[in-house]
């Protein structure tokens, strides 16, 4: 796959892929990847209570609650400016919330930074992708391995090179991160969230930007994910991709929650197909 990298050789990974994108000593990812839908859904991991958020006199984010269940995807949907991204800020830690609370796994993140975040579990990409441009693709992967999840530099050289291969970013191991395209820079910021091997994974409208086969088969990218017991949260407006791979939806509109539920019924609210499809009833 990778005969060389940053000078040095690179031993081809033995692991079956699953293996390669769980963390050291953990066994979850396997019974969660043989299990049925059901059974993949397995108590909560993410709580937020109450979450509300203003930058001075203008409310972003107003009393926003919900429950992220292991082993799910949930969607969120709603127009610009509903507050969706700051919804992740405050989960990722680049934001503090002005009122209420967030429990991941039980452990409450308020007043936890970033990096501490990561270390714990929570992944996430930016909008705009945010590589460090002169480091190659593959050395942005080994700093989120080592920095963020945790691994010694040998676990991290083949399961880096494992999920270059899934993100089809393995014949742009040793190019300059500065010098990719668009969509490959997308592509990297997923790789480097999964390369920091989260529970949780935090996806800002990845999928922004690309044709209808480049969209298949990042849908297909994050089946594979989710499949290997990774919690996915997804802001998207390719509605057609997060419809293919949401167990369930959320739809913010001004800051406020208006609908959450199962995808279809969710599509079907008079309120959501008004505000989000401009569609009266």
């Amino acid at each position: 796959m990778l005969d060389m990298v940053a000078g040095r050789q690179c031993a081809r990974p033995q692991a079956e892929p699953s293996e390669c994108m769980r963390k050291p000593g953990t066994q979850r990812v396997e019974a969660l990847a043989a299990a049925g839908a059901e059974d993949r859904l397995d108590g909560v991991l993410l709580e937020a209570r109450g979450l509300s958020k203003s930058f001075g006199a203008l409310r972003v984010l107003h009393d926003i609650s919900f429950d992220v269940r292991r082993g799910e995807v949930l969607g969120i949907l709603g127009p610009n400016g509903a507050g969706k991204t700051t919804l992740f800020n405050l989960i990722s830690g680049d934001l503090h919330n002005d009122a209420g609370d967030l429990v991941f796994g039980g452990e409450r993140l308020v007043g936890q930074r970033p990096y501490a975040r990561c270390k714990i579990g929570i992944g996430r990409t930016y909008q705009i992708p945010r590589p460090y441009v002169g480091m190659s693709t593959f050395e942005n992967l080994l700093v989120a391995a080592t920095f963020g999840g945790g691994r010694t530099e040998a676990q991290s050289y083949a399961f880096c090179a494992e999920i270059l291969r899934d993100c089809e970013l393995a014949d742009k191991a040793n190019r300059s991160a500065g010098s990719l395209t668009l969509l490959d820079r997308k592509r990297l910021e997923l790789a480097r969230a999964l390369a920091s091997g989260p529970s949780l994974l935090l996806l800002d409208e990845i999928a922004g930007g690309l044709t209808d086969e480049e969209g298949k088969a990042l849908v297909q990218l994050i089946r594979r994910i989710r499949d290997r017991g990774v919690t996915i949260v997804w802001i998207e407006h390719v509605l057609h991709a997060l419809l293919a791979v949401a167990d369930r939806i959320m739809v913010l509109n001004f800051g406020e929650k208006i609908a959450e539920g199962q995808p279809d019924d969710v599509i079907k609210d008079p309120e959501v197909r008004r505000v989000y499809m401009g569609i009266e009833a």
